[in-house]
């Protein structure tokens, strides 16, 4: 059975669309339809119903799905473990990270890596933290540098690296922005603008509210933060943001209420060999990190 098919058949499993598994694999659509003729041609049995566009498995493809995946991680990990019998720093090395660490503290450390080993191909993957820790979950990325969830699955291995401290921020011209010492209570009778719900960021927040029974009133929400701090720089509500992106457009509220830290780090799957690279990565990042 030949993993280019399964790569295929798994694609379209997870995207619902043979258009956006072979933009996913860069291929084009004819090829990847003709993988999974032959794929079903093999199996002798219907791998998906055609609907419209949108394409569902069928109880063959089901029962696939889940072996795939099996195999096509048995033989990434055999690869990566011959490749690594050798020591050498090379293949590929997949990162899933959050836009807000990937762009604001990433970027020093994939210099020094593709400078020291340029060998080595980057495959780097730009998703919400929690995404990426599905993703991960899942066994799809070698590993993510993401904002830590408040509770770690025990499938995970983490390392804080980083803690962002957060701050309550307003446009200068917001009504908030002329009063001091302001309290929680202060803040819910006005919308904010945060992250979805489920975000760890925003869990994070709802915790202080919930912990004085206070509404938090959400009157905008984008997993963004430059869309965020957009947002309340033209004076369309309050919100919290981390110190390492806020300028002169906004105000930082002085709130009664201790500072609010964000751990960042990184997370890989414990059941997932990391190869060379990735170990080399890893150990970059704790070798060089600096203090936000």
């Amino acid at each position: 059975m030949d993993t280019q098919h399964l790569h295929a058949f798994v694609a379209i499993a997870e995207h619902g669309s043979f258009s956006a598994a072979a933009e996913r694999l860069h291929l084009t659509q004819p090829a990847i339809s003709k993988r999974i003729a032959l794929l079903e041609e093999q199996l002798k049995a219907s791998l998906f119903d055609r609907i419209g566009r949108q394409v569902a498995l069928t109880q063959a493809g089901q029962l696939l799905l889940s072996k795939a995946k099996l195999i096509l991680g048995e033989v990434a990990a055999t690869q990566r473990a011959i490749a690594d019998l050798q020591g050498d720093i090379q293949g590929k090395l997949s990162i899933a990270t959050s836009h807000h660490v990937g762009l604001h503290y990433l970027p020093p450390y994939l210099r020094d890596f593709s400078t020291r080993y340029p060998q080595v191909k980057l495959d780097l993957h730009f998703l919400d933290s929690e995404q990426a820790y599905h993703e991960i979950l899942q066994g799809r990325f070698d590993i993510a540098t993401i904002t830590l969830a408040l509770q770690q699955d025990a499938r995970l291995q983490s390392e804080t690296l980083w803690h962002d401290q957060l701050h309550f921020v307003v446009a200068p011209t917001h009504a908030l922005a002329t009063q001091s010492h302001l309290q929680l209570a202060d803040l819910s009778q006005h919308p904010a603008i945060m992250p979805d719900t489920n975000t760890y960021t925003t869990q994070l927040i709802k915790n202080l509210f919930d912990r004085q029974q206070l509404a938090l009133n959400m009157g905008m929400v984008s997993n963004h933060l430059d869309t965020i701090k957009m947002l309340l720089s033209i004076g369309l509500g309050w919100g919290v943001l981390p110190r390492r992106i806020i300028d002169d457009g906004l105000h930082i509220l002085s709130i009664d209420q201790p500072p609010i830290m964000r751990p960042l780090g990184y997370i890989h799957h414990s059941q997932r060999t990391l190869n060379n690279a990735a170990r080399v990565f890893l150990d970059l990042l704790q070798n060089k990190v600096i203090d936000s």
